[in-house]
């Protein structure tokens, strides 16, 4: 069948065109992300409540929400936070696998049952519900070098410039600014001339509502068919006030001697902002933060480009010395990992064509796998999105590792053929066609067993089943293709190309002899390897001491590796948490946040700071004592410290300022999981107390007891009841007689001190609201508030102190519930030289030891996702050996001798926890992706020996002359192959950051795995195959059972 390609070489050529072809289609077209996108789908649901305190959102929002939202389709966990400033907000998360848009239509639907439980004033705010797009591409900064431009300048101009273009570009899911500094109408009241005219806050929101409004009055001389008229004339009203003086003007109160009261008798009025609650700086100037995160299933690289051009083409319309900074860009560390791992392939490329070279000592040996490799890399891009799976890290890393393999079947082609030439002297092609026949099945069955290791895998769910699946359909894919080239174009090469040059006198010059001396020191250790073998091979006990020697050092060494998920790399930034004593205002945060601003931009490294006051980006909560800042660091090649020592520097730097907690976090492993790395824990109260004190006494006791543990660091909680707060208590029988109902006096301190809207209008096309307040320093102090007037039924003002009365109490400033359970979050790392697999069973450990009745811990993020995965590695490992295994037992007719090539796996095995434990790196998803790589790999090598000693034994050898010549023929190649593959590795093994770790832990697994069980699996298989051929010989399951591998049989009977 084979020879049909030697023959017609055109043929081959043309069907290797049209695979290289369609790769480089697909390639174009295939998007580019960091990993695989594996983040769980979230829905948010967001509802204001203003002036209310987080105690009352949970009572009359949060729980309500929760309760119908429990157990929606598909829901993993459910979280919410409410704050001290009317805000909260409840997250749905998804199981990996839901469709995000029928997520929020379920979630929508049950949020409707309840909506008419909520109160009036959050329906009239309305509740936001959103489907959280996870992947933040990019922080953008847009400040001004004019003194002038302030922030709620910044805001405003980038809401109606910027925004709604960004919104529109293709592929950008979410686009906000941080905050909320929208123009408004502040009318600041002044609660001793109200008195002094016996005004009560009702009368002025009803003069609003009934003076500022939009009216239709329609037209005159309509037709109403009864008389005709000459002229329709269109009527119009001018609508709502929208300037200041518009609203000065408003008449509050007037007389029939034409005596009015107008607003500004009892007001201030000013075009300000709706709300003061974000300070945003950048190198120490006020900005304005645009956030942008991508939609579903969109080119993150394409995004940010298309966002780049956008904002400069609107910059050239900007204001004098406006300008803009992009703070945190996803693609600066995706770029440069990927430009990376390309870099790798190259460097891969040529290493291997070394060694072929090396061993083949010609150069047009060296071309044909030069020609075949890029061939079956090419061409798994097309199926790659078949697949839909796109062009990531993993996939890149599947690449890298595929040149080994792919490399393989070109070389055992080419090194059968020059076999034939040199024993039988004859012809190109004849040797080509003599060797296929001879080898065609081995190829046929190395493809199959190497894609049956990666088969199974693809099967998994999970996240981490992703990122198994997505590696290994482009491994299978790959193999499967460099199979098919190795059966049409590589045989086709040879018999075009190869000249028969053995036994020919070379020309002496350098390379010749460097050749001809490797050939003999070759020679020489292949005769040595053959005395070896023959002392030991038929001494079963020497075989089977070695594979137990080799299982016991797998054991003691994995139980001494740290393990994990996927390792935090160096992304060239990290935040900065600040957290200032409770009951801080948001100037003092914002002082804290500009020291700290200061501070690191001296250290060397860091290229540009920007600090968000009241606003932290863990919980993406709000409130006065906290604070973020981001901080960016030069590009990889420009600095010489890691991101881990530039934090132990800040952390040094930063021990002075006092009056804040600062707490360091690099971004997220895999964007989108989380906001920061590490873990995410959540302590419950799962007894239902409410009690807050109590809460606050465990949580600071476990996170003490946490912090004594050296496996981890950055522990800590924000958690704290004891924020300052007052108590309103009111005598309800003094206020009855004074003709104050209760809810008089709550609207209208609602009104005074908590602000109110009535009314809105429009302005550069947007609509912004009309804000009624106290004027700040009559609500300045608690004090203050019992001096307020309420007015009562008898029209007459009624101070607060007369029914009411003040209690200083301490209460949380947000409040956290996960599951319908009271939580407190609690963030941290595992420490240097430890992994995230380590610091979650630490936790584990000291929570149940320390917890007290009632309380337990649970998981949130990419924590929850791990500690659900358990021992999962090593099942999908066992499966693939499983699936390997039936597939020899099919290849060879017997349930014997498939053992052989599983027995051969310890060494190698043994051999990556070695390289793993000596290089100090974790046993994390890129380890185990190389461990299944490794099966397939070392598996081949033994079924090269194996295949060959059945044949030969089959032909009436002895068992003991068939294990002998099969080591010995097949030798060369497979020290060839597994060279090939190491030298392929050396560049992933020694590689430097961006993303070193991840390449490192792969690097070297595969390399270490490869060279021991390379190195000890030529001398135990053949030992192995002694010891089970013997037992095969003796077990038939019938008469007339053909003993030729099954390959072999298709390849001979065409």
């Amino acid at each position: 069948m084979f020879n049909k390609f030697i023959q017609r070489p055109v043929l081959s050529i043309v069907i290797s065109l049209v695979i290289v072809f369609l790769g480089v289609l697909a390639m174009t077209s295939l998007p580019v992300t960091q990993f695989p996108s594996i983040s769980p789908p979230k829905v948010n649901i967001t509802a204001d409540y203003p002036g209310a305190n987080g105690e009352l959102m949970v009572k009359a929002v949060v729980i309500p929400l929760e309760r119908a939202l429990n157990g929606v389709p598909g829901m993993k966990y459910i979280t919410s936070d409410a704050g001290n400033d009317g805000e909260a907000s409840i997250q749905v998360v998804f199981n990996l696998g839901t469709d995000p848009n029928q997520a929020a239509i379920n979630v929508q639907n049950r949020v409707a049952s309840v909506i008419n439980k909520l109160p009036p004033l959050v329906v009239r705010e309305g509740l936001k519900i959103t489907r959280e797009e996870p992947n933040m591409l990019l922080y953008v900064n847009l400040f001004s070098k004019e003194k002038s431009a302030d922030q709620k300048f910044l805001y405003n101009y980038a809401d109606i410039n910027i925004l709604s273009d960004l919104k529109r570009v293709n592929g950008v899911g979410f686009a906000d600014i941080l905050g909320n500094r929208d123009y408004a109408m502040r009318i600041w009241l002044k609660p001793d001339r109200m008195l002094a005219y016996k005004i009560s806050a009702d009368e002025i929101m009803e003069s609003l509502s009934n003076q500022s409004l939009e009216a239709s009055p329609g037209k005159t001389g309509e037709s109403s068919g009864k008389r005709s008229q000459a002229f329709e004339y269109v009527l119009k009203y001018k609508g709502r006030y929208t300037t200041k003086e518009g609203y000065e003007n408003i008449v509050v109160r007037s007389n029939a001697n034409g005596e009015l009261l107008r607003l500004k008798d009892v007001a201030n009025v000013e075009f300000g902002s709706s709300m003061y609650d974000i300070y945003s700086s950048i190198d120490g100037k006020p900005s304005a933060a645009i956030t942008i995160k991508q939609s579903y299933g969109s080119n993150a690289s394409q995004v940010i480009k298309d966002v780049k051009a956008k904002l400069e083409e609107l910059k050239k319309s900007f204001p004098k010395g406006m300008d803009y900074e992009i703070s945190y860009d996803v693609s600066k560390f995706l770029d440069a990992s990927i430009e990376k791992v390309i870099h790798t392939l190259v460097e891969a490329f040529v290493l291997v064509g070394l060694v072929v070279f090396l061993f083949l000592g010609d150069w047009r040996s060296t071309l044909i796998p030069a020609i075949a490799v890029p061939v079956s890399l090419i061409g798994t891009f097309a199926f790659m999105q078949l697949f839909g799976i796109t062009i990531n890290l993993i996939t890149l890393f599947a690449l890298v590792l595929a040149i080994g393999v792919v490399v393989d079947d070109a070389i055992v082609v080419i090194e059968a053929v020059h076999a034939k030439m040199e024993e039988e002297h004859l012809s190109a092609r004849k040797a080509t066609k003599k060797a296929m026949s001879e080898i065609g099945g081995a190829i046929i069955a190395i493809t199959f067993l190497m894609a049956a290791v990666f088969i199974p895998v693809a099967f998994m769910s999970g996240p981490v089943g992703i990122f198994y699946r997505q590696f290994s359909i482009t491994m299978a894919t790959a193999i499967i293709l460099s199979g098919i080239v190795a059966l049409t174009l590589t045989p086709a090469l040879c018999a075009l190309m190869l000249k028969n040059n053995h036994g020919k006198e070379r020309p002496k010059n350098l390379v010749n002899r460097f050749l001809e001396g490797f050939n003999n020191k070759f020679n020489t250790l292949s005769k040595g390897y053959q005395k070896v073998l023959a002392t030991f091979i038929n001494r079963r006990s020497i075989s089977l001491i070695v594979l137990i020697g080799f299982c016991a050092g797998i054991f003691f060494i994995n139980n001494s590796l740290p393990s994990g998920f996927i390792p935090s790399e160096d992304q060239g930034m990290f935040y900065a948490i600040i957290q200032t004593p409770p009951g801080s205002s948001l100037e003092r945060t914002n002082q804290i946040a500009q020291k700290l601003q200061k501070v690191a931009e001296k250290i060397e490294g860091v290229k540009s700071v920007s600090a968000l006051a009241g606003y932290e980006i863990l919980t993406e909560g709000t409130g006065a004592n906290t604070g973020t800042c981001l901080i960016n660091l030069k590009d990889w090649k420009e600095r010489d410290h890691n991101v881990e020592e530039i934090i132990k520097e800040l952390e040094e730097e930063t021990k002075n300022i006092s009056g804040a907690t600062i707490e360091y976090f690099q971004p997220p492993a895999v964007p989108g999981y989380g906001a920061a790395g590490g873990f995410e824990l959540r302590l419950l109260d799962k007894g239902g107390s409410g009690d807050y004190k109590k809460m606050e006494t465990v949580s600071k006791d476990f996170v003490r007891e946490l912090k004594k543990r050296p496996e981890l660091t950055s522990v800590f909680t924000f958690y704290s009841a004891s924020f300052p707060q007052y108590m309103l208590d009111i005598d309800n029988d003094l206020a009855q007689q004074k003709g104050v109902s209760i809810e008089n006096a709550m609207n209208t301190l609602s009104t005074l001190v908590g602000s109110n809207y009535e009314t809105n209008f429009i302005k550069y096309d947007r609509q912004y609201k009309v804000i009624v307040q106290a004027s700040p320093e009559y609500r300045a102090l608690p004090e203050d508030i019992l001096k307020l007037y309420v007015k009562n039924d008898r029209e007459e003002m009624v101070p607060f102190s007369a029914f009411m009365k003040m209690k200083k109490v301490y209460g949380l400033s947000e409040i956290t519930r996960h599951n319908m359970y009271n939580a407190s979050e609690i963030s941290g790392a595992p420490a240097i030289g430890y992994s995230s697999g380590t610091a979650i069973e630490v936790v584990k450990e000291v929570a149940t030891k320390t917890l007290p009745r009632g309380f337990g811990i649970d998981w949130a993020g990419i924590s929850a996702d791990e500690v659900a995965r358990g021992n999962e590695a090593i099942y999908i490992f066992l499966i693939c050996l499983g699936f390997v295994y039936l597939v020899l037992a099919a290849q060879y007719e017997s349930f014997v001798l498939p053992l052989i090539v599983i027995l051969s796996l310890p060494a190698g095995i043994f051999g990556a926890f070695l390289f793993l434990k000596l290089f100090g790196l974790a046993n994390n998803i890129y380890a185990q992706v190389a461990f299944v790589m490794l099966i397939g790999l070392l598996g081949k090598n033994a079924v090269l020996i194996v295949e060959f000693a059945v044949q030969k034994h089959s032909q009436g050898a002895s068992v003991l002359d068939a294990a002998m010549e099969g080591a010995a023929v097949r030798f060369r190649p497979i020290l060839m192959t597994s060279f090939a593959f190491i030298a392929g590795l050396i560049p992933l093994a020694v590689a430097t950051d961006p993303g070193k770790i991840g390449n490192r832990t792969l690097g070297s697994a595969a390399a270490g795995g490869m060279f021991v069980g390379t190195v000890c699996g030529v001398l135990i298989i053949p030992g192995l195959y002694y010891i089970f051929a013997k037992i095969s010989e003796k077990h038939k399951l019938s008469k007339d059972e053909d003993e030729n591998p099954f390959t072999e049989y298709l390849n001979h009977n065409e």
